[in-house]
Parts: C-alpha cells; sequence; structure tokens
C-alpha cells in the first residue's frame, strides 16, 4: 500500500465543481482548504463563503450533512497562499480558460510543498499544455483529474498524465481517489475530452442529430434511451438539462476547437445544436436556471418544441412495442431494432451502430484498452453496459457486420470503415475485446490485465466488464449452508459471512432462522460474523408478503410469533459471544436497520440511506426498533449530567414516527443508527473487506457481549409530553388522525408505558410492548388500507 499521505487538500477554485469537490472531501473526513480570488467588496473570502453556503441548498446535496460546510476553510489567493505549503494535494478547479488556468499555476506555484500532487479538474483541456506553465520540478508532480458532476455520487473519476508525470505520482493519486474519495479510477489519454466525455457527448450529438432525422420529441427520445435501454433514468435531454446546456456546449467547443476531419473523420457531426444555441441564447442552460429542453410550471413539466420555438406539454411515452424488443437477447434486440419499420426502434438502432463505430474507431486514441471506456461510460454516463460489453454480448462479428454494412450503405454518420482489428486476429478470435486475459488495446496489438495496485486488494469483488471473467461472490469461498433465503459461507476460514438472498433483501422468517443458524455457527467455529450482500441494497426490511398467508390462516397469533422470533432474533445477534458485524450498502430500512443496530457494529458505504420506515405501512417498527431508541436514549443519559432522559429521546422517536431515512451514512449517524465507533467506507467494493477486518479485529481484541442489564425510561412524563406535540401536530393538520394514533403507539412503547419515569425495564419487556403495538396496528382498518396501498403500487398511502 502507498504510502504517500494526503492530510489536507487545496481547492483551487470555489465554482460548482471546486465547491462540490470540497464537499466530498469534507464527506470522507479529509481536511479541505477552498481557495478563490479576493471579493471586490466586503470580506475577502466573499466568493468562498457564498460558494459554501450555496452547498447547502443544492440538490442533490453535495454534503452529507449541510452543517459540515462549516469544516470547508476558506481562504483567497491574495491573503491565504502560504497555507497551500501544508496541502499534499492541490486541485485546480477553475473555469475551463486555458489562459486563466496557467496565469493560477504561476502564481501558486512558489507556495506549493515539495511532495505536493497538483492536479487540474478539467473536462478536456490538454493536460500537457497546462504543466508546461509550472517549474520543471512541479512537472512531475502534475497530472489531470476530471471528476463528474455531481462529483458525491459520480464514481468515474478520470487520472490523465502528461509525458513528464512521475508513474508513482499517479499510482499514489489512483490510490486516494480509490480509496480515499471511493471512486472508480480510469486512466485517460491526454486526447479532447478525455474518454467518457469524448464518447459520451459525441453520442448525444449524434442523439440530437437523429432527433431531426426521425422526427422523435424529446420526451418520448428520453423515454427510449433512459432506462428501457439500460442507461440513467434521466434519458438524453434531462441529463443534458441537469449537466447544464453552457457546460455542455463548452464541451462541444473543446471537440471543435482542438479536433478536426484529419483526427476525427466524425469532426462533421460536431456543430453545436441549432437548438441547443436557441436554448443557450435564451438563457436556459437548463436545471440551473429553471428552463432548458425542459420547463416546470407550477406542477406542470413541458418540453421545448424546436419547430415552434416555445414549450408546450411533455410526458410522451415510447410504443409498448419497442419496450418489448429492448428486453430480448442482446443480438435478438439489435436485428428487431435494426429491422423494424418505425421511426422509434430504427432510431434506437442509429444511436447504437453510431456508439459502435465511434467507440471502435477511437479506442486507440483515447484509451489503453476497451476496458477503460466501458468503465467509463458506465461510471461516468449511468449505462448498465458499455459499447464494447454489449457490442460483444450480442456476438461480436455479427454486430460489427451489420455496423460495417449501414457504414457502406451510406446510412452511418461517417463513412470511416470499422478498424481492421475488429474483424481479424486476435478479437475476432476471441469474439470480443474483453477476455479473462485481459482487455484489447489496439496501440499494444494485444489484450491487457487490469492494473493492480495494493489498494485494489482491498476489494474482494470489484466491478469489472463483461467478459473478464472477475471472481462473483455468488460461488465464491467454500458454503456452509445455503437455501433459497440465505447463504452463510466464508472466504478466509476466520469469519463466517451471511448473505440474504430474498427480493430486496426482504427478511422473512426463512432469513430470521438463517441469520439465527449463522449465530451458532459462528460461535461454534468462527471468530466473527458479517452481514454482507454484493448488491445495492442491504435490507429494504421484513418480508410483509411472506407473513400474510399465515396470518390468513391462523390469524394475529401467527404476526405476534413472527414478530417475536424476529425480535429473538436481533438479540441472538446482540449478545452473541462473536463480534457481529453489518456491512451496510444502500438501503436498510425497517427490519434492515433493526438488523444493523442489534449488530455489534456497522460498516456502512457513504451513500446508504438507513431508517425505520414502518409508519409509511401503518405500522410501527417490531423488531426491537423502538426497543433500540429507548436504551440508546437510556445510555445517552447516563453519559451526562442531564438525567432527564425526554430530551436524548425526542431526535430518534422523532425519526421513528415521521419515518426520516438518513440521506446517507453521515446523517444515519446523526439519527443514531449509526454509532460513533461505526465505520464509513467511501468505497462501495471495500465494504466486505472493511467489516472482515472489523471482525477479525474485534476478536483479537477480546470482544464480549454486552452485559444484559435493564434500563431506565420515561416513563408516562415523557408520554404526556410527547402526546401533548402530536395531539397539537394532529390539531394543526400536519398528521392524520391515524398518523396521531400511530405516533401514539411509538411513544407508548419507548416511554416504556404506563410506568413512573426512572422505572428499570428490560430489552424483553418493551419488545413486548412493540409486539402489541404492531398486532394492534396489523388489524386496523387503516392500516391495512396502507399496507395493501404499498404492496400495489409502491407508494405510501395517507389516510
Amino acid at each position: 500500500m502507498s504510502h504517500f499521505l494526503v492530510k489536507q487538500v487545496a481547492i483551487l477554485g470555489a465554482g460548482v465543481m471546486g465547491a462540490q469537490i470540497a464537499a466530498h472531501l469534507v464527506n470522507v473526513g479529509v481536511p479541505v482548504v477552498l481557495f478563490d480570488l479576493p471579493a471586490k467588496e466586503g470580506p475577502k473570502n466573499g466568493i468562498v463563503t457564498r460558494a459554501v453556503e450555496g452547498l447547502k441548498k443544492l440538490k442533490p446535496a453535495p454534503l452529507g450533512v449541510s452543517q459540515d460546510a462549516a469544516l470547508i476553510r476558506q481562504a483567497n489567493y491574495e491573503e491565504h497562499l502560504e497555507q497551500l505549503r501544508s496541502c499534499d494535494l492541490v486541485i485546480e478547479a477553475i473555469a475551463e480558460r486555458m489562459d486563466w488556468k496557467l496565469d493560477l499555476y504561476r502564481k501558486v506555484a512558489p507556495f506549493l510543498a515539495e511532495h505536493a500532487i497538483v492536479a487540474s479538474n478539467t473536462s478536456g483541456l490538454s493536460i500537457t499544455k497546462l504543466s508546461e506553465a509550472l517549474p520543471e520540478a512541479i512537472q512531475p508532480r502534475f497530472c489531470g483529474i476530471h471528476f463528474f458532476n455531481p462529483p458525491r455520487y459520480m464514481q468515474l473519476v478520470e487520472l490523465i498524465a502528461t509525458p513528464r508525470t512521475a508513474p508513482a505520482v499517479l499510482d499514489d493519486l489512483e490510490t486516494f481517489v480509490t480509496s480515499g474519495l471511493g471512486k472508480g479510477v480510469v486512466r485517460a489519454k491526454d486526447t479532447p475530452n478525455f474518454i467518457a466525455n469524448r464518447i459520451g457527448i459525441a453520442g448525444m450529438l449524434a442523439t440530437m442529430k437523429q432527433v431531426e432525422n426521425f422526427g422523435l420529441s424529446y420526451d418520448v427520445v428520453d423515454d427510449l434511451t433512459g432506462k428501457k435501454l439500460g442507461r440513467a433514468s434521466s434519458g438524453t435531454f434531462r441529463t443534458a438539462d441537469v449537466v447544464g446546456l453552457d457546460t455542455m456546449a463548452h464541451v462541444i467547443r473543446t471537440l471543435q476547437d482542438n479536433l478536426s476531419l484529419e483526427t476525427d473523420p466524425f469532426y462533421g457531426n460536431f456543430g453545436t445544436p441549432e437548438v441547443l444555441a436557441k436554448l443557450i441564447a435564451q438563457g436556459n442552460l437548463g436545471q440551473k436556471t429553471g428552463a432548458g429542453f425542459y420547463k416546470k410550471v407550477g406542477r406542470d413539466i413541458l418540453r421545448f418544441d424546436a419547430a415552434a420555438g416555445d414549450y408546450v406539454p411533455s410526458g410522451a411515452k415510447a410504443n409498448d412495442v419497442v419496450g418489448r424488443m429492448l428486453k430480448k437477447p442482446a443480438l435478438e434486440r439489435l436485428r428487431l431494432l435494426r429491422n423494424a419499420e418505425g421511426a422509434e426502434p430504427r432510431f434506437l438502432w442509429a444511436l447504437l451502430r453510431d456508439q459502435f463505430h465511434y467507440a471502435a474507431v477511437h479506442l486507440h486514441t483515447v484509451a489503453d484498452t476497451a476496458r477503460d471506456v466501458d468503465l467509463a461510460m458506465r461510471w461516468g454516463f449511468g449505462v448498465q453496459q458499455g459499447p464494447f460489453e454489449l457490442w460483444q454480448e450480442a456476438g461480436w462479428l455479427e454486430v460489427a457486420a451489420m455496423v460495417q454494412e449501414d457504414i457502406d450503405a451510406g446510412r452511418a454518420l461517417c463513412s470511416a470503415p470499422l478498424p481492421r482489428w475488429v474483424f481479424e486476429g486476435p478479437v475476432a478470435q476471441a469474439g470480443g475485446v474483453h477476455t479473462p486475459d485481459g482487455s484489447w488495446s489496439p496501440s499494444a496489438g494485444r489484450f491487457i490485465p487490469s492494473r493492480v495496485l495494493p489498494v485494489h486488494a482491498r476489494q474482494h469483488f470489484p466491478e469489472d466488464v463483461r467478459g473478464s471473467a472477475a471472481a462473483v461472490p455468488d460461488n465464491a469461498g467454500r458454503t456452509l449452508h445455503e437455501d433459497d433465503a440465505i447463504r452463510l459461507w466464508t472466504l478466509d476460514e476466520a469469519v463466517l459471512i451471511a448473505s440474504i438472498k430474498t427480493k430486496m433483501h426482504a427478511i422473512s422468517p426463512d432469513v430470521v432462522e438463517g441469520l439465527v443458524q449463522a449465530v451458532d455457527l459462528a460461535e461454534r467455529d468462527f471468530e466473527g460474523l458479517v452481514v454482507w450482500s454484493n448488491d445495492t441494497m442491504f435490507s429494504a426490511g421484513a418480508d410483509l408478503q411472506a407473513m400474510l398467508p399465515a396470518f390468513m390462516i391462523a390469524g394475529i397469533s401467527a404476526i405476534e410469533g413472527a414478530e417475536h422470533a424476529m425480535q429473538q432474533a436481533m438479540l441472538r445477534l446482540r449478545y452473541a459471544s462473536v463480534p457481529v458485524v453489518s456491512a451496510i450498502r444502500g438501503l436498510a430500512l425497517g427490519g434492515g436497520c433493526e438488523l444493523a443496530v442489534y449488530s455489534a457494529r456497522r460498516v456502512a458505504a457513504m451513500e446508504s440511506y438507513i431508517g425505520l420506515v414502518e409508519v409509511g405501512v401503518g405500522l410501527v417498527p417490531g423488531a426491537g426498533g423502538l426497543t433500540y431508541i429507548a436504551r440508546r436514549a437510556a445510555e445517552h443519559a447516563a453519559a451526562s449530567t442531564n438525567k432527564d432522559l425526554l430530551p436524548f429521546l425526542t431526535e430518534t422517536f422523532t425519526a421513528a414516527a415521521m419515518a426520516k431515512v438518513g440521506t446517507s451514512a453521515i446523517e444515519s449517524r446523526q439519527l443514531g443508527y449509526l454509532l460513533d465507533s461505526d465505520i464509513i467506507v467511501p468505497h462501495k467494493d471495500e465494504l466486505l473487506f472493511v467489516a472482515l477486518q472489523q471482525a477479525r479485529g474485534m476478536a483479537a481484541s477480546g470482544h464480549r457481549p454486552p452485559a444484559r442489564r435493564p434500563f431506565p425510561v420515561a416513563g408516562r412524563n415523557g408520554l404526556a409530553t410527547i402526546r401533548g406535540s402530536l395531539v397539537n401536530m394532529r390539531d394543526g393538520g400536519f398528521i392524520s388522525a391515524h398518523d396521531f394514533h400511530i405516533g401514539s403507539l411509538i411513544a407508548h412503547v419507548v416511554c416504556g408505558g404506563d410506568v413512573d419515569a426512572g422505572t428499570l425495564v428490560t430489552e424483553e419487556y418493551l419488545m413486548a410492548l412493540e409486539r402489541q403495538a404492531f398486532c394492534a396496528l396489523v388489524t386496523h382498518p387503516k392500516s391495512q388500507e396502507r399496507i395493501m396501498g404499498m404492496m400495489a403500487t409502491g407508494k405510501p398511502v395517507r389516510n
């Protein structure tokens, strides 16, 4: 592992990208100084101050919690350049003007630490030309670093070397960006717009051109090019609005200014689309100005009509027949699209054909291997498959023949033929560009394996391209037990892993049984237990559908029995003699949240959304969630000089009563679902590694479960206070009568029922109150309306 330590980062430029990169550094716990020009009026840091304040209002939120904006140190170039000397990484992120960037480099160069890595966050300017403004001693430590917007959520970071960049510098930076920032790193060649924007923007320009050719509206195109096509749900034109039409125009100008017909045979398609120029001239730059290709008026979403020059109602969808075509296997899908008579399928074939064509022609100029192209498109543009992956899945030579036939017939955007390596040699023989031996490199003329750095050892199952034969968890390690609900297995023979297999990882009675079996097995043969699944979801909660048949047959006693079993399973996890670690990524809701909080420790990916949401289906947390809230309040009070339990209970009660979900691991910690001792992991693919390390470390440190001790509750006085607040909310029209009823039941449990304040109770006592409340609501007509509504539509019913 690299010994390059990033103790502090400087961001030069407090614009949209600079400020959001600073925010993400704060999210992952890296101290950051944000610089900009001195303000002409008022405090010298005024520009940075406004940018930092603006972070609190942006959606999607760049900060895990808005209060952390205060952790961004503010600076300006006139007063604070000396602070650069203590920065290990300096990222320049000012406007995309070569002359401005070069001038800034000359200004800051004398203040840079001798070991500091210096990088430019540019979306396409020449990194080599930028490096020429730096002293020779700094040039080996300079490179390009291209974050995608928004930096918190987009996985892709492109690193771009100059001829003088030291290889060790790029390795050190990749290590930090991967493990420290949680990003997927692709190394791009120093060509205009690098990899993802080069391929992606060319694709968007081709889309706009084909839209005109086929006469389709923007809403239909977005429906076609969104989830149906395995791409981001925003499609093409909504994505352009989010990115910003001025930003898109700038990236297009980079292509126009730095390419020609000699360097790019598709150059004739790089003109700024007339509709884009028209919208920019009107000041309609997309989401940031309230209008672009779309405009929101009240509750209505309008789309721009280029022919009319005005906005008209939107909401049109693609033909259902096309949707059915897109569900077919890859080769059949492409054949159907190509041979169909309708405009929509032929439009889609044209888009895919153009992308295959462009990616193949330019692979040797933009990237070292086809793997870099596919991962860049997957991570930077939100596609499920990169162009080469889809091409290879459908049948390499057959698709190549279809594309070349269109080129020869003049139907393609460009007459340049596909490269010879497509049809001849190792790629043709292997049936594609991705193999277990590596991915194709036209420059090297061979398949090149993935780059391996020590940091990559932290990823047991890294995301990789189709055809690479990368390790997958489904059959990895040694399986000790597996059924339809759960798999119990081990990678290292030291720690047992439990992976829930149900849909949305719902906690069914079979899962409960499997978790208890996992604890038994771990206590007998292992040092610890990790609950982890290689998915975007930890657990969506208890499986209500699995409970319904038993309820219909045996009535409420079956529900009470299932809830009691879940509660006992949670206590079994909490009091296991070996450490139980929950490795959380994505949603951990309801029973999933309860599973997490009853573990000895939690390891959570940054993008983890944790909460008790049972109120949304008219119920209360019934697997120990409310008991956890009461116990944590008692523990907080015991550690405080204020022995009144109510202040420590209020926020967690409100979170459960309002079904509030933490919008990041950081906010989930604020809500009390993660503790200060829990670990937040920036990179999703390092989650299992860190969880296993935690389990082993806790075992080696002599882990013992907590003592089973009673704790005080707020009692009837606390209950009366909370009910008073609920009455005000009900009478003020903020909650319904049924919400009030549910909230009162939650308050009854977390306060310990009708007992004196300070009464000592056990977890089992409170869990019995939970079961009573849960079962009472299951038979309540309004709760049943909510349950059935959620199952039918996936949306909460307010009644």
